[in-house]
């Protein structure tokens, strides 16, 4: 048996799941990995292990995941804890995922993305949770880059550091122009796969919450744009309009604005996310997530056919080659 193996032993043991059976859960870019457990009662639960040596640190998910307990919202529930070896019992929220729910019923889509969007909107309407770092232009602007440091450099476009710069302080500008007066705590992973339906349950409660450990203060527009241009999904433009138009009239947001603010979010979220999705492939050995960069791709086109960005899509246009097969296969194929 491993160090880590009787380490996890011992803490089932103390919080009286020792017997109890285990089945790996799917896991995600992150180090850590779930194992459902089901006791000889009958009870479920989930466990998350995330080894502080790999750099993962469950106190975060703890903090957010009480700030949200007491809020009311359906983050699961704190069964058992040992912060220091990265060992933490859950709630077992089920499996009805959006995502797999959507598959299984596309009907439905309108109901659950209703749902996730009024959780935003009385997420929004509450005091964020105190001491949360800020993700704001000057933040988003750097994260943004990762597309010129990763994506296009290894599809072969790489960018000299004055275009780099060129590129960072034009969408910081942007995005300083766009800011809110009241920045709002944004769980920053809010899309499909990282939601469950839980319809036994009232209003926004029947969205239980997953993966929020990295929650920051950030632009009201950020989870909603993550919730509806996923880049493991295609959402209809019809529940898009739908639930932009009830957060903002939920919000009383000034409508252009926010639509403006929104395309600019989104734009940077896909910047984002073209560079992770290469990094973990071409650094982390995980090959599967290029092949989602063509949605992620087709999403950031379509933010900037708002006017308001139009600088922008003229340097992506410069930098950033289209993800086709041919690049697509490089990146996969790339080990650094």
């Amino acid at each position: 048996m491993t160090n880590r193996a009787a380490q996890l032993k011992t803490f089932l043991t103390l919080a009286g799941w020792g017997q109890a059976s285990r089945h790996a859960l799917a896991g995600d870019a992150s180090n850590r990995r779930y194992l459902r457990l089901a006791n000889i009662d009958g009870a479920r639960a989930v466990l998350m292990d995330a080894p502080p040596d790999t750099g993962e640190d469950i106190a975060p998910f703890i903090a957010i995941a009480e700030h949200l307990t007491r809020r009311g919202f359906s983050a699961p529930a704190l069964l058992a804890r040992d912060v220091r070896e990265g060992f933490l019992l859950l709630e077992d929220l089920g499996d009805d995922l959006f995502a797999r729910v959507l598959e299984a019923d596309p009907s439905q889509e309108g109901a659950l993305y209703t749902a996730a969007t009024d959780v935003l909107i009385h997420l929004h309407a509450q005091k964020p949770r105190e001491g949360l770092k800020t993700y704001g232009p000057f933040e988003m602007a750097e994260a943004a880059c990762l597309s010129l440091d990763w994506y296009a450099r290894f599809a072969g476009q790489p960018a000299a550091q004055t275009d780099r710069s060129s590129f960072r302080d034009l969408i910081q500008t942007m995005l300083d122009k766009a800011q809110p007066s009241r920045p709002v705590m944004a769980l920053r992973d809010y899309h499909a796969e990282n939601l469950i339906w839980l319809p036994g349950r009232h209003g926004y409660r029947r969205v239980g919450l997953l993966d929020f450990q990295d929650a920051m203060l950030s632009h009201p527009a950020y989870d909603l744009v993550s919730l509806l241009y996923d880049a493991r999904r295609d959402v209809s433009e019809e529940t898009r309009t739908i639930c932009l138009e009830r957060y903002i009239s939920a919000t009383g947001a000034n409508r252009d604005q926010f639509l403006s603010a929104s395309s600019l979010c989104s734009a940077q979220r896909n910047l984002r996310i073209m560079g992770v999705f290469a990094r973990l492939s071409i650094r982390d050995g995980k090959p599967s997530y290029p092949d989602l960069m063509p949605r992620v791709w087709g999403n950031l086109m379509r933010d900037l056919e708002h006017p308001d960005l139009a600088p922008l899509q003229a340097l992506i246009a410069k930098h950033l080659p289209a993800p086709d097969a041919k690049i697509i296969k490089k990146i996969k194929t790339t080990h650094v």
